[in-house]
């Protein structure tokens, strides 16, 4: 094991230096501030190293786990095995006159606030999203009616091979709360989107009124990972009339607001946000999104999906 374990330090250092390291502490790297240490850890802002970790992991027969903002995650309290790559940070530049490419490891946040800055219009309603814009593309973010999607026109990717292709919009694939990379494996590089000219003033107004919506019905002063459940399809079965299709709703016509497991709470302010309110666990929220599903099914006889991702060992 010991054997393993140097070659794999030395592997993964004649790569990338000194920049890996070694059982890194995940909790107060995620937006749930839960889950135990990764085995090894690299941060970086080049898209490349992420090609490099593909390639260097894949010669070792060693996981590779891709971690941006770590909001929409709850890493188990077992930690990560392998190699857990950190984005952060990430260049933005235009692409003619009605484009711009963010790389994904940068802040969609950022990148919202970037093209308002240069009247750029289009994205200002994804002001105030937490994570970066590679998993706001891996995820297809939505608020308001409106999904992320709709704005790419190309997504730089790596497959789990370390091959690069650039992606149009039309073989993304594209849906609520789903995009194609969740199936095949591949990793976000870089996105591009369509913009259109707007005045500084009126994007900026746009942009706080998606920030005052978010302070006014999501509970930001808390730590927690946003949105637990997908809001339920038609598909998934019939619901009253005076019932909306709303994970929250649904959670809170239960009576699950205020539903404690350990330092996991259903949040008072929405019922679709689970709050660690101090020294929550994994098992914790794990067990108290279990706890909601089935209050969920036994009142409406319906299944709710989560939004949420599991990383790492529970």
């Amino acid at each position: 094991m010991e054997d393993t374990q140097q070659t794999v330090r030395v592997r993964l250092c004649q790569t990338f230096g000194d920049r890996v390291r070694e059982r890194v502490a995940l909790a107060a790297l995620t937006t749930f501030r839960t889950g135990g240490p990764a085995d090894w850890m690299l941060e970086t802002s080049d898209p490349n190293d992420l090609v490099a970790a593909v390639r260097a992991t894949r010669a070792l027969g060693l996981p590779l786990t891709v971690m941006g903002g770590g909001s929409n995650v709850l890493v188990g309290d077992g930690g990560v095995r392998g190699l857990v790559l950190r984005m952060r940070h990430g260049a933005v530049s235009l692409v003619g006159s009605s484009g711009v490419r963010a790389d994904g490891g940068g802040t969609l946040n950022g990148l919202v606030r970037w093209t308002i800055r240069r009247g750029l219009a289009g994205l200002e309603r994804w002001a105030g999203t937490p994570g970066t814009v590679g998993g706001a593309v891996h995820g297809n973010a939505h608020f308001d009616g409106r999904v992320l999607g709709d704005m790419v026109t190309s997504v730089g990717l790596v497959d789990r091979t370390g091959t690069v292709s650039r992606v149009p919009r039309a073989e993304m694939g594209f849906g609520y709360d789903a995009s194609r990379v969740q199936h095949t494996g591949e990793l976000v590089l870089w996105a591009e989107f369509r913009v259109a000219p707007g005045e500084v003033g009126a994007l900026r107004a746009g942009a706080r009124r998606s920030l005052a919506f978010r302070k006014r019905t999501q509970p930001l002063d808390r730590a927690s990972a946003g949105c637990v459940f997908q809001n339920p399809r038609p598909e998934d079965g019939p619901l009253p009339e005076d019932v909306p299709r709303s994970a929250g709703a649904l959670i809170d016509r239960v009576g699950m607001k205020g539903r404690r497991v350990g330092g996991a709470v259903v949040s008072a302010v929405h019922g679709n946000f689970i709050v660690n309110e101090g020294g929550a666990t994994a098992s914790d929220v794990r067990g108290l999104i279990e706890l909601c599903r089935a209050a969920v099914s036994q009142r409406f006889g319906i299944t709710l999906r989560e939004e949420l991702i599991y990383v790492g060992e529970f």
